[in-house]
């Protein structure tokens, strides 16, 4: 069943749903993701074990490892003060060169790209029943991009307004090898993923069933 359906076959195009949004997809090719899947299994295997994320008192449904920095509800740290105290591991110079190509790409603002210095990865998994609530990335001490990548299944994926939790929002598909990122105006949307749609990972990208999720963050923190 794998792959049958997957949205390799849909007319997709690089567009902005609005200003400082940026989607690209396919951005990352078939061989990149596979290759990438490849150093989540290994991420899997670090000092930090794949854990659900304790928000308000509920575990999130997705499966969380952090690389650079330890993202914990309200804030970062260097040790998963959460799970097992261990320091996290570090992030790695391809993961920082891929952000900035990312953002190049989704703005063509070469001095943006230049400027942006990822220091930290959350890598999520999204068994075909996860999803994330409508939440704002606002945990970073600077504002610059975060950029998101998706390798597996197709999600669909929420994108609201600044302000609140609650329409106007649209919701778009994104599918393995998707890019999105947000700056400038939309750098605090609120954004949630409502859906895991199964058997639409396609052959070839290293995983079968589910998602992985990597969001590049500059903490601007030391």
């Amino acid at each position: 069943m794998d792959a049958l359906f997957d949205d390799s076959a849909l007319p997709r195009h690089p567009h902005s749903p609005r200003p400082g949004a940026h989607h690209l997809p396919g951005w990352l090719k078939p061989a990149a993701q596979q290759w990438i899947t490849q150093r989540f299994f290994e991420w899997g295997q670090g000092p930090v074990p794949p854990h659900s994320t304790v928000v308000a008192g509920h575990p999130m449904s997705v499966q969380t490892v952090c690389l650079g920095w330890h993202w914990s509800p309200n804030r970062y740290s260097r040790t998963a003060d959460d799970v097992n105290g261990a320091p996290v591991a570090p992030m790695p110079q391809w993961l920082v060169d891929l952000g900035r190509s990312a953002v190049q790409a989704a703005t063509g603002d070469p001095r943006q790209a230049r400027d942006y210095h990822p220091d930290a990865a959350i890598v999520n998994y999204y068994d075909v029943n996860a999803t994330m609530g409508m939440h704002q990335d606002r945990e970073e001490a600077v504002n610059a991009p975060v950029v998101s990548l998706s390798i597996g299944d197709s999600a669909t994926f929420r994108l609201g307004n600044n302000e609140h939790r609650n329409q106007p929002y649209q919701d778009l598909r994104l599918a393995s090898g998707d890019l999105f990122v947000f700056q400038g105006p939309a750098r605090f949307a609120y954004h949630a993923v409502t859906k895991i749609h199964p058997h639409t990972a396609p052959a070839g990208c290293g995983i079968s069933s589910g998602r992985i999720n990597i969001t590049l963050r500059q903490t601007g923190l030391r």
